[in-house]
């Protein structure tokens, strides 16, 4: 990762003022959904670091994001697991205190090994995580960032606009507006008004 690369791959985040009409997706056939159970952190922790181009990922990066609440991720951790029962993608439904000023739901650490990209396996990842924050949230939000195009095109067929709390977001915005073609960006995006 080189500092040039960090500063084209502008970081930003997307929200989803309601959790209705979540698109519903399954798994496909032979591939199985599950939660977290004990020993998964490793696991999640390999899909990461090969899924993952821009941040660097670790156990301690687990625990720092879940340590907290480790019991929660048996009920908002998510597993897909391939027919021969190799876990191949996670996301987790997490939740963030302070967000905006209020609590909101949070799609974290979506992740899809690389040899099953492309192959629409997040989709069911991200409903199973939009239907169970939907049963404690009435709204989520996501951080990404403007190089990673092809998670930006699934989030927002999923109803996740993009968000602008700062100049720099606009720079990762406009990025994203030159390598894809989606209905939501052509709209304003929304800023930390417009969810209050």
């Amino acid at each position: 990762m080189t500092e040039t690369l960090n500063q084209k791959n502008i970081e930003f985040c997307m929200v989803r003022p309601d959790l209705q009409k979540i698109p519903q997706f399954r798994p496909p056939e032979g591939f199985r959904m599950r939660t977290y159970e004990p020993g998964d952190e490793k696991t999640w922790v390999q899909i990461q670091q090969v899924s993952d181009n821009y941040n660097e990922v670790d156990l301690s990066e687990f625990y720092r994001t879940f340590g907290s609440n480790l019991n929660a991720l048996e009920d908002l951790c998510f597993f897909l697991d391939n027919p021969e029962g190799e876990t191949i993608g996670t996301s987790t439904a997490w939740y963030q205190k302070d967000f905006l000023g209020s609590q909101w739901g949070r799609v974290h650490w979506v992740a899809v090994l690389p040899e099953y990209q492309g192959q629409g396996l997040s989709k069911p990842l991200l409903t199973q995580t939009l239907n169970r924050l939907s049963d404690a949230h009435n709204r989520c939000y996501l951080v990404t960032s403007c190089l990673r195009i092809p998670a930006i095109h699934v989030y927002l067929k999923f109803g996740f606009h993009p968000f602008v709390k700062s100049e720099r977001c606009e720079e990762g915005w406009d990025y994203v507006k030159k390598h894809l073609s989606h209905p939501l960006l052509d709209e304003a995006p929304l800023t930390p008004e417009d969810v209050k």
